[in-house]
């Protein structure tokens, strides 16, 4: 997959925040309406529609009718050029379908339409959720207790998800199921190689290293745990009940696949390690005050939660999660380079690539210490 086509985890969320229909995203909205009202029950026109400010990726569009609200999700409008393995919506569906009536809260999914005659590209209408979408970790305006109790829904979700019987729901054939850090590491170093705007010597380094410190089993072999993972677990991309402290749905599943679980919820603690006037996390932030658990508590709730155990050294899940970010920020800042990621959202995310780059690259070397 090129670098300048990979889904990128957002800086906000697609699910908050709408806009008018920008030119590039327009379809027929006639066209639309009659194909909803023969395929999702109980739809009924006349239908207005309004585009969500994320899901650039995947643009995100909210369907309102007199009875109620839709969230229709698609690929890019025909202009656009994509590569086979890009904005997979038809996956996203599929996971979310699939997670229906586990512990994992995912919105209902209706339609998936992959005949692009219709609207000229393939989309899927879910349901509305009206909730609370949280951006600041560290949760300003919350009590200790209420912080306390967010943190303690966001680790059950991600411990329901990495404990879903794969089998049991359809997944087992979601994605490859061995050999996840071979092949995440070798994918984000080609991205980055291809993506490449200035030498940042630490992902030279790392891409050199983190292969030689994959986390191994008793047997010497790579681990071999295979969940569902999200990808992209973070605050932002779930809904919260409006008033407690409960996940109503987990957003943005363009990135899931099959993998390691511990990766996966890496990735989500990585919050812990981050300068929040750098990223968005809580690095620093003094959490026994705000109520919020250490980085040690909140991963032995974890651990119990799904019976896991980590294999190897921590560090190497946040250095390889560390690596994996910047080979992400790398790529957009090779498409500023290019002129077709202009905005200064864009360029301040892509400058962002060195430094978590040398984060990564500090953590890789706390290994075995």
């Amino acid at each position: 997959m090129a670098a300048n086509n990979t889904p990128v985890p957002q800086d906000f969320s697609a699910f908050e925040g709408t806009r008018p229909v920008s030119e590039r995203q327009q379809f027929d909205l006639l066209t639309l309406s009659a194909w909803l009202e023969l395929n999702v029950e109980g739809f009924a026109g006349p239908v207005t529609i309004e585009q969500f400010a994320g899901g650039q990726s995947n643009p995100t569009f909210k369907l309102i009718t007199p009875a109620r609200s839709y969230v229709m999700r698609s690929k890019p409008g025909p202009a656009a050029k994509l590569l086979p393995s890009a904005h997979a919506i038809e996956r996203e569906y599929r996971v979310m379908d699939a997670l229906a009536g586990t512990d994992v809260p995912v919105a209902k999914m209706f339609a998936l339409c992959e005949d692009e005659s219709v609207i000229g590209r393939a989309f899927y209408v879910m349901e509305f959720i009206e909730g609370r979408v949280l951006w600041d970790q560290a949760l300003p305006g919350m009590t200790p207790r209420e912080r306390g109790a967010i943190y303690d829904e966001m680790n059950r979700v991600i411990a329901a998800l990495h404990s879903v019987d794969i089998a049991h729901v359809g997944l087992d054939t979601y994605g490859k199921p061995g050999n996840y850090f071979e092949r995440q590491i070798g994918r984000w170093s080609k991205q980055y190689v291809a993506s490449e705007t200035e030498p940042i010597d630490a992902m030279t380094k790392l891409i050199e290293w983190l292969p030689k410190h994959i986390p191994r089993g008793a047997e010497g072999a790579p681990a071999q745990r295979v969940s569902i993972v999200h990808g992209d677990f973070r605050l932002d991309n779930l809904i919260f009940h409006p008033t407690e402290p409960r996940v109503l749905a987990v957003l943005d599943w363009e990135l899931s696949t099959l993998g390691d679980p511990l990766a996966d919820f890496a990735y989500h603690c990585m919050a812990w390690h981050v300068d929040p006037t750098q990223f968005r996390g809580i690095g620093g932030l003094d959490w026994a005050a705000l109520g919020i658990p250490d980085e040690d508590e909140y991963v032995a709730t974890y651990l119990s939660r799904t019976g896991l155990a980590i294999q190897g050294d921590w560090n190497f899940y946040l250095a390889y999660n560390m690596f994996r970010i910047a080979a992400i920020l790398q790529g957009i800042m090779k498409r500023v380079s290019e002129g077709t990621a202009a905005s200064t959202q864009a360029v301040d995310a892509g400058k962002r690539a060195k430094p978590m780059a040398e984060l990564a690259w500090s953590y890789a070397q706390k290994v075995g210490e």
